[in-house]
Protein backbone atom coordinates (compact mmCIF):
# COMPACT_ATOMS: atom_id res chain seq x y z
CA UNK A 1 0.00 0.00 0.00
CA UNK A 2 1.61 3.24 -0.86
CA UNK A 3 1.03 6.40 1.69
CA UNK A 4 1.40 9.54 0.68
CA UNK A 5 2.51 11.94 3.36
CA UNK A 6 2.31 16.20 3.16
CA UNK A 7 5.32 17.74 3.70
CA UNK A 8 6.24 19.42 6.93
CA UNK A 9 5.15 22.82 5.56
CA UNK A 10 2.21 22.18 3.39
CA UNK A 11 0.94 20.37 6.89
CA UNK A 12 1.85 23.70 8.70
CA UNK A 13 0.26 25.71 6.43
CA UNK A 14 -3.32 23.29 6.08
CA UNK A 15 -3.24 23.70 10.14
CA UNK A 16 -3.05 27.73 10.19
CA UNK A 17 -6.04 27.71 7.50
CA UNK A 18 -7.87 25.50 9.56
CA UNK A 19 -7.39 27.79 12.57
CA UNK A 20 -7.76 30.99 10.64
CA UNK A 21 -11.26 29.75 9.56
CA UNK A 22 -12.07 28.73 12.72
CA UNK A 23 -11.18 31.83 14.19
CA UNK A 24 -13.02 33.54 11.26
CA UNK A 25 -16.86 31.70 12.28
CA UNK A 26 -16.61 32.56 16.07
CA UNK A 27 -16.00 35.95 14.86
CA UNK A 28 -18.72 36.06 12.58
CA UNK A 29 -20.80 34.25 15.36
CA UNK A 30 -19.75 37.11 17.76
CA UNK A 31 -20.32 39.96 15.83
CA UNK A 32 -23.43 38.85 13.50
CA UNK A 33 -25.44 38.47 16.90
CA UNK A 34 -27.77 41.14 18.56
CA UNK A 35 -25.35 43.59 19.71
CA UNK A 36 -28.65 44.91 22.54
CA UNK A 37 -32.41 44.59 23.22
CA UNK A 38 -34.38 47.21 23.18
CA UNK A 39 -35.33 48.51 26.57
CA UNK A 40 -39.05 49.70 27.05
CA UNK A 41 -39.24 53.30 28.84
CA UNK A 42 -41.10 53.02 32.09
CA UNK A 43 -40.90 53.59 36.36
CA UNK A 44 -40.11 50.27 37.95
CA UNK A 45 -42.40 48.70 40.70
CA UNK A 46 -40.94 48.58 44.22
CA UNK A 47 -39.60 45.23 45.34
CA UNK A 48 -39.49 43.18 48.67
CA UNK A 49 -38.93 39.52 47.76
CA UNK A 50 -39.15 36.78 50.33
CA UNK A 51 -39.43 32.57 51.00
CA UNK A 52 -41.88 31.04 52.02
CA UNK A 53 -40.31 27.44 52.83
CA UNK A 54 -38.99 26.29 48.50
CA UNK A 55 -41.87 29.21 47.30
CA UNK A 56 -39.41 32.26 46.52
CA UNK A 57 -41.44 35.39 45.91
CA UNK A 58 -41.90 39.11 45.49
CA UNK A 59 -44.31 41.62 46.37
CA UNK A 60 -44.52 44.73 43.47
CA UNK A 61 -45.82 47.83 44.14
CA UNK A 62 -46.14 50.31 41.76
CA UNK A 63 -45.00 53.78 42.07
CA UNK A 64 -47.92 55.77 41.80
CA UNK A 65 -50.33 53.75 43.57
CA UNK A 66 -52.04 49.96 43.33
CA UNK A 67 -55.64 49.34 43.22
CA UNK A 68 -56.08 46.64 46.69
CA UNK A 69 -56.67 43.79 43.80
CA UNK A 70 -53.00 40.91 44.17
CA UNK A 71 -52.18 39.52 40.89
CA UNK A 72 -49.95 36.46 41.22
CA UNK A 73 -47.27 36.31 38.38
CA UNK A 74 -46.42 33.21 37.83
CA UNK A 75 -43.61 33.21 35.19
CA UNK A 76 -41.75 30.95 32.37
CA UNK A 77 -39.65 28.74 31.99
CA UNK A 78 -35.67 29.50 33.11
CA UNK A 79 -37.06 32.71 34.92
CA UNK A 80 -37.03 34.45 38.59
CA UNK A 81 -39.82 36.05 40.41
CA UNK A 82 -37.68 39.16 39.75
CA UNK A 83 -38.19 39.48 36.17
CA UNK A 84 -41.60 41.58 36.92
CA UNK A 85 -39.16 44.99 36.83
CA UNK A 86 -36.78 43.64 33.51
CA UNK A 87 -36.89 46.48 31.23
CA UNK A 88 -36.89 43.84 28.55
CA UNK A 89 -39.62 41.37 29.28
CA UNK A 90 -43.45 41.55 28.47
CA UNK A 91 -44.19 43.03 31.99
CA UNK A 92 -42.20 45.93 31.56
CA UNK A 93 -44.50 47.03 28.63
CA UNK A 94 -46.98 45.78 31.12
CA UNK A 95 -46.37 48.71 33.80
CA UNK A 96 -45.85 50.95 30.89
CA UNK A 97 -48.96 50.81 29.62
CA UNK A 98 -50.98 51.20 32.73
CA UNK A 99 -48.59 53.96 33.88
CA UNK A 100 -49.24 55.60 30.58
CA UNK A 101 -52.89 55.00 30.43
CA UNK A 102 -53.08 56.64 34.39
CA UNK A 103 -54.07 53.30 35.44
CA UNK A 104 -53.61 51.61 38.85
CA UNK A 105 -52.53 48.59 38.45
CA UNK A 106 -52.89 45.36 40.90
CA UNK A 107 -50.10 44.94 43.69
CA UNK A 108 -48.01 42.29 41.74
CA UNK A 109 -46.96 39.57 43.61
CA UNK A 110 -44.10 37.24 41.25
CA UNK A 111 -44.18 32.97 42.55
CA UNK A 112 -41.21 31.09 42.04
CA UNK A 113 -40.49 26.95 42.74
CA UNK A 114 -37.35 27.29 40.81
CA UNK A 115 -36.37 27.66 37.00
CA UNK A 116 -38.62 24.93 35.64
CA UNK A 117 -41.86 23.56 38.07
CA UNK A 118 -45.33 22.36 37.12
CA UNK A 119 -48.55 22.59 39.79
CA UNK A 120 -48.91 19.19 39.23
CA UNK A 121 -51.83 17.24 42.55
CA UNK A 122 -49.82 14.95 44.06
CA UNK A 123 -49.27 11.70 41.92
CA UNK A 124 -46.61 8.76 41.60
CA UNK A 125 -44.17 10.91 39.51
CA UNK A 126 -40.91 11.60 41.78
CA UNK A 127 -42.17 15.91 40.89
CA UNK A 128 -45.63 15.94 41.50
CA UNK A 129 -47.89 17.61 44.38
CA UNK A 130 -46.74 21.44 44.33
CA UNK A 131 -50.31 21.81 43.38
CA UNK A 132 -51.32 20.57 47.18
CA UNK A 133 -48.78 23.12 49.21
CA UNK A 134 -49.04 25.92 46.59
CA UNK A 135 -52.76 27.37 47.73
CA UNK A 136 -50.53 27.22 51.78
CA UNK A 137 -47.94 28.88 50.83
CA UNK A 138 -49.96 32.08 49.30
CA UNK A 139 -51.77 32.02 52.61
CA UNK A 140 -49.07 32.20 54.44
CA UNK A 141 -47.67 35.19 52.39
CA UNK A 142 -50.82 36.88 52.44
CA UNK A 143 -50.77 36.78 56.54
CA UNK A 144 -48.06 39.28 55.54
CA UNK A 145 -48.44 41.23 52.85
CA UNK A 146 -52.61 41.48 53.67
CA UNK A 147 -55.88 40.39 52.02
CA UNK A 148 -56.65 41.69 48.52
CA UNK A 149 -59.91 42.82 47.39
CA UNK A 150 -59.35 40.55 44.59
CA UNK A 151 -57.26 37.95 43.48
CA UNK A 152 -55.97 37.53 39.78
CA UNK A 153 -53.81 35.19 38.01
CA UNK A 154 -51.22 35.38 35.46
CA UNK A 155 -48.58 33.73 33.86
CA UNK A 156 -47.21 32.86 30.54
CA UNK A 157 -45.55 29.59 28.61
CA UNK A 158 -44.97 27.10 31.38
CA UNK A 159 -46.33 29.74 33.87
CA UNK A 160 -49.14 29.49 32.25
CA UNK A 161 -50.59 26.20 32.12
CA UNK A 162 -49.88 26.94 35.71
CA UNK A 163 -51.78 29.63 36.00
CA UNK A 164 -54.73 27.54 34.21
CA UNK A 165 -54.30 24.28 36.55
CA UNK A 166 -54.13 26.82 39.96
CA UNK A 167 -57.22 28.96 38.34
CA UNK A 168 -59.14 26.19 37.33
CA UNK A 169 -58.55 23.39 40.43
CA UNK A 170 -59.52 26.21 42.83
CA UNK A 171 -61.35 28.77 40.99
CA UNK A 172 -63.14 30.14 44.06
CA UNK A 173 -59.74 31.69 45.18
CA UNK A 174 -59.24 33.84 42.25
CA UNK A 175 -61.31 36.50 40.33
CA UNK A 176 -59.74 36.44 36.88
CA UNK A 177 -57.39 33.44 35.17
CA UNK A 178 -55.16 35.39 32.21
CA UNK A 179 -52.92 32.36 30.40
CA UNK A 180 -50.80 33.71 28.00
CA UNK A 181 -49.17 30.92 25.39
CA UNK A 182 -50.02 28.21 27.45
CA UNK A 183 -48.91 24.94 27.26
CA UNK A 184 -52.10 23.50 26.70
CA UNK A 185 -52.22 19.69 23.83
CA UNK A 186 -55.08 18.31 22.92
CA UNK A 187 -53.14 15.13 23.05
CA UNK A 188 -51.40 14.15 26.37
CA UNK A 189 -47.17 12.77 26.89
CA UNK A 190 -49.17 9.21 27.01
CA UNK A 191 -50.60 9.10 23.67
CA UNK A 192 -48.85 6.97 20.80
CA UNK A 193 -45.93 8.26 18.97
CA UNK A 194 -48.20 7.78 15.96
CA UNK A 195 -50.93 10.31 17.32
CA UNK A 196 -47.95 12.86 18.63
CA UNK A 197 -46.61 13.11 15.06
CA UNK A 198 -49.95 13.81 13.40
CA UNK A 199 -50.35 16.56 16.38
CA UNK A 200 -47.03 18.01 15.64
CA UNK A 201 -47.81 17.92 11.68
CA UNK A 202 -51.20 19.54 12.10
CA UNK A 203 -49.72 22.26 14.79
CA UNK A 204 -46.05 23.34 13.00
CA UNK A 205 -44.63 22.39 16.40
CA UNK A 206 -41.37 21.91 16.84
CA UNK A 207 -40.48 17.97 17.49
CA UNK A 208 -37.59 18.68 19.54
CA UNK A 209 -39.72 21.04 21.64
CA UNK A 210 -42.47 18.49 21.80
CA UNK A 211 -40.53 15.70 23.29
CA UNK A 212 -38.80 17.94 25.77
CA UNK A 213 -42.43 19.19 27.22
CA UNK A 214 -43.74 15.47 27.14
CA UNK A 215 -40.31 14.62 28.96
CA UNK A 216 -40.69 17.40 31.27
CA UNK A 217 -44.52 16.26 31.66
CA UNK A 218 -43.41 12.59 32.51
CA UNK A 219 -41.54 14.15 35.92
CA UNK A 220 -44.62 15.63 37.34
CA UNK A 221 -47.60 12.71 35.84
CA UNK A 222 -47.25 9.37 35.40
CA UNK A 223 -50.07 8.17 33.49
CA UNK A 224 -53.19 9.17 31.59
CA UNK A 225 -55.29 9.65 34.60
CA UNK A 226 -52.64 11.52 36.56
CA UNK A 227 -52.44 13.91 33.12
CA UNK A 228 -56.60 14.49 33.32
CA UNK A 229 -56.14 15.53 36.71
CA UNK A 230 -53.58 18.74 35.31
CA UNK A 231 -54.85 19.43 32.05
CA UNK A 232 -56.75 22.76 31.64
CA UNK A 233 -59.21 21.19 28.91
CA UNK A 234 -60.45 18.54 31.56
CA UNK A 235 -60.62 21.04 34.00
CA UNK A 236 -62.66 23.45 32.87
CA UNK A 237 -65.11 20.69 32.98
CA UNK A 238 -65.18 20.53 36.69
CA UNK A 239 -68.33 21.47 38.89
CA UNK A 240 -66.34 23.91 40.68
CA UNK A 241 -65.55 25.87 37.97
CA UNK A 242 -69.24 26.43 36.65
CA UNK A 243 -69.99 27.54 40.53
CA UNK A 244 -67.11 30.22 40.47
CA UNK A 245 -67.15 31.34 36.63
CA UNK A 246 -63.67 32.81 37.19
CA UNK A 247 -62.90 35.01 34.21
CA UNK A 248 -60.35 34.23 31.61
CA UNK A 249 -57.88 35.63 29.03
CA UNK A 250 -56.30 33.15 26.65
CA UNK A 251 -53.73 34.13 24.23
CA UNK A 252 -51.50 32.57 21.44
CA UNK A 253 -49.38 32.80 18.38
CA UNK A 254 -50.56 31.11 15.10
CA UNK A 255 -47.35 30.01 14.42
CA UNK A 256 -46.04 29.39 18.01
CA UNK A 257 -43.61 26.74 17.74
CA UNK A 258 -44.50 24.94 21.23
CA UNK A 259 -47.54 23.51 19.19
CA UNK A 260 -50.15 25.07 21.63
CA UNK A 261 -52.22 27.18 19.41
CA UNK A 262 -55.04 24.78 18.53
CA UNK A 263 -54.81 23.46 22.27
CA UNK A 264 -55.38 26.67 23.76
CA UNK A 265 -58.32 27.99 21.00
CA UNK A 266 -59.67 24.41 22.27
CA UNK A 267 -59.76 25.76 25.66
CA UNK A 268 -61.52 28.59 24.98
CA UNK A 269 -64.27 27.46 22.79
CA UNK A 270 -65.33 24.99 25.66
CA UNK A 271 -65.28 27.81 28.30
CA UNK A 272 -67.01 30.15 26.08
CA UNK A 273 -70.14 26.74 25.56
CA UNK A 274 -70.19 26.77 30.11
CA UNK A 275 -70.65 30.20 30.08
CA UNK A 276 -67.60 31.39 31.70
CA UNK A 277 -66.36 35.23 30.75
CA UNK A 278 -63.61 34.31 28.00
CA UNK A 279 -61.46 36.59 26.03
CA UNK A 280 -59.58 34.65 23.08
CA UNK A 281 -57.00 37.30 21.62
CA UNK A 282 -55.66 34.93 18.48
CA UNK A 283 -52.47 36.27 17.37
CA UNK A 284 -50.26 36.33 14.29
CA UNK A 285 -46.64 35.98 15.67
CA UNK A 286 -44.28 33.01 17.47
CA UNK A 287 -44.03 31.57 21.13
CA UNK A 288 -45.53 34.25 23.60
CA UNK A 289 -46.99 37.00 21.28
CA UNK A 290 -48.55 39.46 23.51
CA UNK A 291 -51.53 42.10 22.90
CA UNK A 292 -50.32 43.88 26.33
CA UNK A 293 -53.12 46.79 25.90
CA UNK A 294 -56.07 44.08 25.97
CA UNK A 295 -54.19 42.14 28.81
CA UNK A 296 -53.47 45.09 30.80
CA UNK A 297 -57.37 46.13 30.53
CA UNK A 298 -58.88 42.72 31.21
CA UNK A 299 -56.74 43.12 34.46
CA UNK A 300 -57.84 46.10 36.12
CA UNK A 301 -61.29 46.11 35.16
Amino acid sequence: MVTYKLPRKAAALVLVLLALAVAARWAWQHISRPWGAQAVSFTPASRQCGQEGPLRYCVHRAAGGVNGDVLYHLHGRNLEAEVWNDPTYFTALLQAHWQNAGLLPPTVISLSYGAVWLLAPKGQAEHSGLLDTIWPDIGAIEARVGQPKRRLLMGESMGGLNSLVLGLSQPQHFDKVAALCPAVYLDSPFTPLSQSREAMVRTGADPRIIFGIWQLSRSYVSNAEEWRRFSPLALIEGDAVQEARPSLYLSAGLHDRYGLYEGTERLAQHAAQRGLPTEWHPLYGGHCAIDIASLGGFLVR
